[in-house]
């Protein structure tokens, strides 16, 4: 079965969402992955300045066939949202972006939807199917 290798951008102070996205693409017993993501407990989010989260994000990207961010409202005012998404634009063949629309939300981030190479629903078979398109 094919792995997919994809980065999952999400906000540290929201790792809630982040966790039911992998419970998600868990539930599905036909979908292998590999997470570049950066955990909240990893100590390079303690890096001492940007420059060395950004060049600790780009290697980790680097690997990565599908960049995830999740679209909730909070995207729109995280500057490491915006910072991944022109990071994932910045390879000689950017990433492919696959925007979640969270669950049952009434707003969702304008800046993720405009770069987001396709857009999914909050649900297991909707963004597997994302993964597998732009992969």
């Amino acid at each position: 079965m094919r792995a997919y290798n994809v980065f999952i951008s999400h906000s540290w102070a929201y790792a809630d969402a982040y966790d039911r996205l992998i419970k998600l693409l868990n539930s599905d017993g036909r979908f292998t992955y590999r997470d570049y993501s950066i955990p909240k407990n990893d100590p390079i989010h303690n890096a001492p300045n940007r420059t060395l989260l950004a060049a600790a994000i780009m290697r980790k990207m680097r690997f990565c066939e599908v960049i995830i961010i999740l679209a909730g409202v909070y995207s729109t005012h995280s500057k490491w949202i915006n910072e991944e998404i022109a990071i994932a634009n910045s390879f000689t063949r950017p990433k492919p972006i696959l925007a979640v629309e969270p669950w049952s939300s009434e707003r969702t981030s304008t800046v993720v939807k405009k770069s987001a190479s396709k857009i999914v629903s909050w649900n297991s078979s909707s963004i597997i199917a994302g993964i597998r398109e732009l992969a």
